[in-house]
C-alpha cells in the first residue's frame, strides 16, 4: 500500500527542501509504518512511506532507474495483481531486475511503455514518476479510485500527496475552503476531481497528470464504455464465475498475513468462500473476521434498512467454508469515544458525518490489523451488479435526483442541510448544486444505439453507482485501513469485471428475479443457502439509543461553549433542540446530523480552516 508525496518545481532549487519533503511525508506514517524515504533533486522532490507487503526486503522506495539520458524515479502505491505476468513479459525483452517487487515492475514497465505504461497495469494504484530525461512529473491512478492520489498546482509545479494533509503540510498552501468546496462537502454527489481545501484537486479515476515545463496535461486513459452483450445467460454466469475466482486467486498474493471480511452478506461471503476454496489448495485455512454490537442480535429489531442481524449468517458461513473466524464486538461507549473520531476524522481529512460507520469500521480495522497486514472485502458488489433495494424501484431511479440521496436516511437533503447556519444555508443552495451535479452526471453515461427505455435507465443507474457512490465508499474504506496500516483489496472492482457486467443487460442481471442475480448464481455452489436466499442487508449499526444519547452529550458539552468555531457553519438553535429530544425515538437522520457536527467541530479543531464564505 503505502503513501506517496512530493513537489515539482522548475522555477526553484529544490535540493534545500528535505524538510519540507519530511513533513509531508511524515503526515501519512500510518499509511507506512514498515519504511520511509525520499529522493531529493534541484526540481523534484518525492516522498514515501511504506507498508511492506510483497518482498518485503526488495521492495524499498523510491525506487530509481538509471538510463544513458538521464535517471528516472517512481513512488508507487497499491498493488499490480498482474506483476509477474509483466515481469516475465520484461525480462524476455531484455530488462532486468534486482528485486521481487511490483514496484520494479512498474519502473521498468515505465521505461519499455513511456506513458502508455498504464494500459498493461491491472489492480489498484497512486504512482507517480519523474522522468529526469524530459524534465516532467507522470502521476496515475487507478481506473475505479481504489487509491487515492490529491494534487495542488502552483505558480512553477505542482505538490501532490496520497492524502490532503500531505499537501497541507507544505507552506505553499494556504488552509482555506471556500463557498464552492463547501457546497460539495454537504452535498456530498463525489463530484469527479473535487478536494474541499481551496487549489486541491483529486485525480480523476482512471486519468494521468503529466506536469512539465510547458504546463499540465491530463488524459483519460479508461471510462466506462457501452458495449453490446452477446453472451447467453449460462455463459455469463460462468464467465462472472471465471473472472471472480481468478481475481481472487491473484488478490492473494502476499508476503504478509491476509484474511477476508466477512459480513455475512452475499458479497463478503463469496469472496471468503472463493478465498477459502483457493487457499485451501495451497494447504492453507482462511482467517475472516467480522464487526458486531454488544447486545445486538439478542435484541434485534428489523428497521428502515436491515431485516436480520447479519451474525447467524456470519457463523454459517464460517463453518461452511472452515475459516478461523473472529468477532469484534463493539459497545456504542467504543464507537461514541472522542479519541475515535479525532482518528477517524484525520484519516478521512474531511468531516464526512458517517459516524458509526466510520467508528465501527475504524475500530474493526484496527483489531484486524492485530492479526493481518491484508484483507479482502466484498466492498463494491452492489454497484457492480445492482445490488441496492432501489435498483427495483423505477419510481425513484427517475425521482430527478442521485437514488441513494431519497432512501438512505443520513444522505437525505434535510440530514445534510437541516444543521447548517440558516444565511450559509441560504448561500449555500445545496439543493441545487445537488441537481447541477446530477445532471453532470447524466450527460456523462454513453448509450448504445437501440436500446431499449429500461436498458438506458439501468444503464444510466449503474453509471451513476460506479461513478460517484462507489467512490464515496472506496475512499472511506482506503482512509480508515489506511489508518491502521491494513491493506484492503476489493476484488469486485477488478475493471474487467466491471465492465463485463455493466454492459449486462438488466434482464440478465436480475435473472432469478432477485437483486444480484449474476453474483448469486455464480457463487451459489460454494455458499451455504441460507446465504443464497438472503435479503440485502447493509454494513451494521449499533440499534441501542444510548449511542444517540452519548451524541447527544457530547453536542450539549459543544453548544455549552460560547466561542465554538463550528457554529459559523452550524445552526445553534438547531443543535439546541436536538439535544432535547428522546434519544430512544430519534430518526436515523437526525442522529446523522448529530455526527455531522462533531466532525465538523473536530475537523475545524484540528485544521483551524480559513473560512472564504463570501
Amino acid at each position: 500500500m503505502c503513501g506517496i508525496a512530493g513537489w515539482v518545481s522548475f522555477g526553484a532549487d529544490l535540493t534545500h527542501q528535505g524538510d519540507v519533503l519530511d513533513a509531508m511525508t511524515g503526515t501519512m506514517a500510518c499509511r507506512g509504518p514498515d519504511g520511509r524515504g525520499t529522493y531529493v533533486r534541484a526540481h523534484a522532490a518525492l516522498g514515501h512511506r511504506r507498508l511492506a507487503v510483497i518482498d518485503l526486503p526488495g521492495g524499498a522506495q523510491p525506487m530509481t532507474a538509471g538510463t544513458p539520458a538521464g535517471e528516472v524515479c517512481l513512488v508507487y502505491s497499491g498493488e499490480v495483481y498482474n506483476f509477474r505476468s509483466l515481469r516475465d513479459r520484461l525480462k524476455a525483452l531484455g530488462h532486468p531486475f534486482r528485486t521481487e517487487s511490483d514496484t520494479e515492475v512498474v519502473l521498468r514497465a515505465y521505461l519499455e511503455w513511456g506513458e502508455s505504461v498504464v494500459d498493461h497495469l491491472e489492480g489498484m494504484y497512486a504512482f507517480a514518476i519523474w522522468d529526469e530525461r524530459d524534465q516532467k512529473l507522470l502521476l496515475v491512478r487507478d481506473r475505479m479510485g481504489i487509491k487515492p492520489l490529491f494534487y495542488h498546482p502552483t505558480p512553477d509545479g505542482v505538490l501532490f500527496g496520497s492524502e490532503p494533509k500531505a499537501i497541507l503540510a507544505n507552506p505553499l498552501v494556504r488552509k482555506a475552503v471556500d463557498t464552492d468546496g463547501l457546497r460539495e462537502l454537504f452535498a456530498q454527489t463525489k463530484t469527479p476531481g473535487w478536494a474541499l481545501w481551496k487549489g486541491m484537486h483529486e485525480l480523476v479515476p482512471g486519468t494521468t497528470l503529466v506536469v512539465d515545463r510547458g504546463g499540465p496535461r491530463h488524459r483519460t486513459y479508461w471510462y466506462l464504455r457501452a458495449t453490446e452483450h452477446t453472451d447467453s445467460r449460462d455463459d455469463t454466469i460462468e464467465r462472472v464465475r471465471d473472472l471472480l475466482t481468478g481475481i481472487v486467486d491473484r488478490q492473494l498474493i502476499s508476503d504478509v498475513p491476509q484474511c477476508v471480511l466477512l459480513s455475512g452478506g452475499l458479497d463478503s461471503s463469496a469472496i471468503t468462500a472463493l478465498a477459502a476454496e483457493r487457499l485451501a489448495l495451497r494447504g492453507e485455512r482462511v482467517r475472516s473476521f467480522s464487526v458486531d454490537f454488544v447486545g445486538q442480535e439478542e435484541n434485534f429489531v428489523p428497521d428502515e434498512m436491515r431485516d436480520t442481524p447479519d451474525s447467524p449468517f456470519v457463523r454459517d458461513v464460517a463453518a461452511h467454508v472452515r475459516s478461523s473466524h473472529r468477532d469484534v464486538v463493539l459497545d456504542p461507549a467504543d464507537l461514541s469515544d472522542p479519541s475515535v473520531r479525532q482518528a477517524t476524522v484525520g484519516a478521512r481529512d474531511i468531516p464526512n458525518g458517517f459516524g458509526d460507520l466510520d467508528s465501527s469500521l475504524y475500530l474493526l480495522f484496527r483489531a484486524i490489523r492485530e492479526h493481518s497486514t491484508v484483507a479482502l472485502s466484498g466492498e463494491s458488489a452492489d454497484e457492480v451488479f445492482g445490488g441496492y433495494p432501489w435498483f427495483h424501484h423505477p419510481q425513484l431511479l427517475r425521482g430527478g435526483t442521485f437514488p441513494w440521496m431519497m432512501v438512505i436516511p443520513p444522505l437525505s437533503l434535510a440530514a445534510r442541510t437541516d444543521h447548517i447556519e440558516p444565511g450559509l444555508r441560504e448561500r449555500l443552495d445545496v439543493e441545487a448544486y445537488t441537481a447541477d451535479q446530477y445532471a453532470a452526471a447524466l450527460a456523462d453515461v454513453e448509450h448504445l444505439d437501440g436500446e431499449s427505455e429500461q436498458d438506458r435507465l439501468m444503464r444510466t443507474t449503474c453509471h451513476l453507482h460506479l461513478t460517484r457512490f462507489v467512490r464515496a465508499l472506496l475512499d472511506r474504506k482506503d482512509r480508515l485501513s489506511m489508518a491502521v496500516g491494513l491493506e484492503v483489496r476489493v476484488p469486485f472492482c477488478d475493471h474487467r469485471l466491471v465492465e463485463y457486467v455493466y454492459n449486462t443487460p438488466w434482464a440478465l442481471k436480475t435473472c432469478d428475479g432477485r437483486e444480484k442475480s449474476l453474483l448469486r448464481q455464480a457463487a451459489a455452489p460454494v455458499l451455504p443457502r441460507s446465504v443464497v436466499e438472503r435479503v440485502k442487508s447493509p454494513f451494521p449499526s449499533p440499534q441501542s439509543p444510548g449511542y444517540a444519547a452519548f451524541l447527544q452529550q457530547q453536542v450539549k458539552e459543544l453548544v455549552a461553549e460560547r466561542d465554538a468555531p463550528v457554529f459559523a457553519l452550524v445552526d445553534r438553535a438547531w443543535a439546541q433542540q436536538v439535544v432535547a429530544q428522546d434519544p430512544a425515538s430519534m430518526p436515523v437522520a437526525v442522529r446523522g446530523g448529530l455526527e455531522r457536527v462533531l466532525d465538523l467541530h473536530v475537523w475545524m479543531e484540528r485544521h483551524s480552516p480559513e473560512l472564504l464564505l463570501d
